[in-house]
């Protein structure tokens, strides 16, 4: 996942910001994000051995902000005149035809183009809202069509431990297919525990630290309980509507 453009220049730094996003909401193995600036000769050579590349960027067509194009890299196979360009002029399409070249079987063939729309393009001025809205659709495409593939499936059966010292576990497999960031909320209502994920430790909310090589995770949930723990363990069920993990509580949660 490559993000094109100037961070300091309003919606046009668009691409690195939504890479920031995706870092924040966890990496699973088998991808990469990577910040492609404005340099577009080394978003060509970022490319190198990728079996499948995701290029994001700022758009100036004249439609109206936070218009979203997906554009198939097969639709860019025509090299762009390469006639007077230098580092400042050579963009992420012309990035894709020099790796086509420079690259040779070394080049993806499943290259994809999300292009936003931009609306203002200011220096130091933060994303316009109609972008940052077309951000968030972009980001959950990618979610589903690239990152989900790599997340660990979820397990059939939802189970957590509870500690006797207040902490909550998470077996590798769960926290990993629904907790990629290890930073969620933990909220008591209707007689259970939810946990819902953040999108990284700048949102706040509790960390699931690492607790064993085998990559279970625990945070210490005592104080949201009221102290009043379930030892032991627990069913659980991931809440699809709520995008939420709730434990039941039983009588006495």
């Amino acid at each position: 996942m490559i993000g094109c453009g100037n961070l300091l220049r309003g919606d046009d730094g668009v691409g690195p910001i939504l890479v920031r996003h995706l870092w924040e909401r966890g990496v699973p193995d088998g991808a990469r994000l990577v910040d492609g600036g404005t340099a577009g000769m080394d978003v060509a050579f970022q490319m190198r051995g990728a079996q499948r590349v995701v290029i994001i960027d700022a758009a100036a067509t004249g439609a109206a902000a936070g218009t979203v194009y997906r554009v198939p890299g097969a639709e860019l196979a025509e090299l762009p005149p390469l006639q007077g360009l230098h580092t400042h002029s050579f963009r992420w399409d012309h990035a894709i035809a020099f790796a086509r070249w420079a690259l040779g079987e070394a080049c993806p063939s499943d290259i994809a183009v999300f292009l936003i729309e931009a609306g203002g393009v200011e220096l130091d001025a933060d994303l316009t809202g109609p972008v940052q809205a077309a951000m968030e659709q972009v980001i959950a495409l990618i979610e589903r069509d690239y990152l989900t593939p790599l997340r660990p499936s979820v397990p059939e059966r939802l189970q957590v431990e509870f500690t006797a010292d207040g902490y909550i576990r998470l077996d590798s497999a769960l926290a990993a297919s629904r907790f990629p960031s290890d930073a969620v909320a933990a909220v008591r209502r209707d007689g259970a525990l939810w946990l819902i994920p953040l999108r990284g430790p700048r949102s706040g909310g509790l960390l699931l630290k690492q607790r064993n090589p085998a990559g279970d995770r625990t945070a210490l949930v005592r104080e949201v309980l009221e102290d009043r723990i379930p030892t032991g363990v627990q069913r659980a069920f991931w809440d699809d509507a709520q995008a939420a993990l709730r434990i039941p509580l039983g009588s006495g949660g």
